[in-house]
């Protein structure tokens, strides 16, 4: 079972276990702002239920030193386009690409892969831009920082508990 994490102000943060969002729960972290039907202890009168959407505490703090590698940022970095035919594409029409194949000695990292959609995927198959006469319209690079954004979610995969708290982070929304 997911539990969505709320910031201090309502914003979706992130998605956490059931057990996770209880540990929270139970060290003064979160409060419970939605719980399903579902009981996970019953005592005498005491009944806990299964949260479905708890809320921080303490306003989030910190800054990252450093973007995070993920397939997402590879996407938000590159504008949700493909590196090579540029059209925007949802976040579902794409996947990563190695620049330089793997077996090519070609790593996975930032300066190494780029967005791709997937017909131009397939046409560069395990070849090199160059190999396949293609260009290169994005330069691959790790990114300082990305533009603040919460969690994405598909609108088909939330629980209904959820919805009201994740209007404007839905994946289809983000690069509509």
């Amino acid at each position: 079972m997911r539990v969505l994490v709320l910031t201090n102000t309502y914003a979706p943060h992130k998605v956490v276990s059931w057990d996770k969002a209880i540990t929270m729960f139970y060290t003064g972290k979160v409060e419970v702002v939605a719980e399903t039907d579902e009981v996970i202890y019953r005592r005498d009168d005491y009944v806990v239920r299964m949260p479905s959407v708890v809320r921080l505490v303490r306003p989030v703090t910190g800054m990252k030193r450093a973007v995070k590698f993920s397939r997402m940022n590879v996407f938000t970095r590159d504008g949700f386009r493909c590196a090579y035919c540029q059209s925007p594409k949802k976040m579902k029409e794409l996947n990563y690409d190695h620049v330089v194949p793997r077996h090519l000695g070609g790593k996975t990292v930032w300066e190494n892969i780029v967005s791709s959609c997937y017909p131009c995927n397939s046409r560069k198959a395990n070849r090199t831009p160059e190999q396949a006469g293609m260009k290169l319209r994005i330069k691959p690079h790790k990114p300082k920082h990305l533009p603040m954004m919460g969690p994405r979610f598909d609108p088909r995969d939330i629980p209904a508990d959820w919805a009201d708290y994740c209007h404007g982070y839905f994946v289809d929304e983000a690069v509509a």
